[in-house]
């Protein structure tokens, strides 16, 4: 009751402000020890019966925390209180850059969507990997740390495979797992790095590397809600050839029909990825078109449009593995990890 009051003050500031508003409040929250006893008995899903162990890693549950939310490892603490069972950080680039100029993030309240145009901007994976070690390094950690990596926006797209060498390499002791994003529409040229031959060339070259190290991590690869059956079926021929432990289903989209919001304000936007109620139906048939075709090694996490439950429920039974959250997180607040984790439970 308390979060939709907050949601309509945050609201009032500019999405990125409001961001940093809420979670410095929270790291202060946390930072000490009695509160964050608070906030994780009030927010944390404490039970074991959605325990899962997949790819080797002890996920204490199924739902996940997008990349994008926290790109800098900052909030490790604080989002690991309020229950998610993983989370990406990232995306990561070799160096800090500074993204898009803002405007670059907006709000779309009647589709319960957001447009965001923010570029890759993070400190870059050294800056990163430290904190992910730090927090390590506190013990007692209950939540996966995936690692979304991509280029940088200066680099050519002949020499991309370069930057997630680089990325996997730096990351590589402190990360759980590894998602490679091609797929987001905000960098110029990236999404082109879907097609087969360019994609073919990352993915084995990361997998080669990997399979050489002592402690392989699984490897996921994201993709975009935009692609054609035909694009689709050059991602499982990849994944099955590079022995990906999965996809992960799906970005944003660039696809603006079909919304609410008045097509004048939706066009003075500009350009951008949408996320939210909007993409929910198209990233789920992008699932069940995957898991229909892909071999039954290669798991799905799901992610688009997930507010509830019964959304949860639904990409779940399509055949996702896990699933996870980022616009439903800003709409819904603090509690929607509980509340998913309890619907599962008492829906299985």
């Amino acid at each position: 009751m308390i979060y939709p009051i907050a949601r309509n003050l945050l609201f009032k500031f500019s999405p990125e402000k409001a961001h940093h508003i809420s979670m410095s409040a929270l790291q202060s929250i946390c930072g000490i020890g009695a509160l964050k006893s608070i906030v994780r008995n009030q927010f944390s899903y404490n039970h074991t019966d959605l325990n899962q162990k997949l790819w080797g890693l002890d996920f204490r549950n199924p739902v996940g925390l997008a990349a994008g939310f926290d790109k800098n490892a900052l909030y490790l603490r604080e989002l690991e209180a309020l229950g998610f069972g993983y989370m990406e950080i990232g995306t990561v680039t070799p160096k800090a850059q500074p993204g898009n100029p803002a405007p670059r993030l907006f709000r779309l309240p009647q589709d319960k969507a957001l447009i965001n145009r923010m570029g890759f901007n993070n400190d870059g994976v050294e800056a990163a990997n430290s904190r992910v070690a730090k927090w390590k390094d506190v013990g007692n950690n209950a939540m996966i740390i995936g690692g979304n990596i991509g280029k940088n926006k200066v680099t050519p797209n002949e020499e991309a495979y370069k930057d997630y060498e680089i990325c996997f390499n730096v990351l590589f002791d402190n990360v759980d797992y590894f998602v490679v994003n091609v797929s987001s529409p905000n960098t110029p040229g990236l999404r082109e790095l879907q097609e087969k031959s360019a994609l073919s060339k990352i993915m084995l070259d990361l997998q080669n590397i990997n399979q050489g190290k002592k402690n392989p991590r699984p490897l996921f690869l994201k993709i975009a809600p935009d692609l054609t059956e035909s694009q689709l079926d050059d991602i499982i021929e990849i994944a099955q050839t590079s022995k990906l432990s999965g996809l992960v289903a799906t970005n944003t989209t660039i696809d603006r029909s079909n919304l609410t919001t008045n097509i004048n304000e939706v066009n003075a936007i500009g350009a951008g990825g949408l996320s939210g109620k909007p993409v929910q139906n198209k990233s789920t048939e992008i699932l069940d078109y995957l898991y229909k075709n892909l071999s039954k090694d290669i798991s799905i996490l799901a992610s688009g449009g997930i507010f509830t439950g019964q959304d949860a429920k639904e990409k779940l039974d399509k055949g996702a593995k896990l699933v996870q959250i980022w616009t439903g997180f800003i709409y819904e607040g603090p509690a929607i990890v509980k509340k998913i984790c309890t619907y599962l439970s008492q829906n299985k």
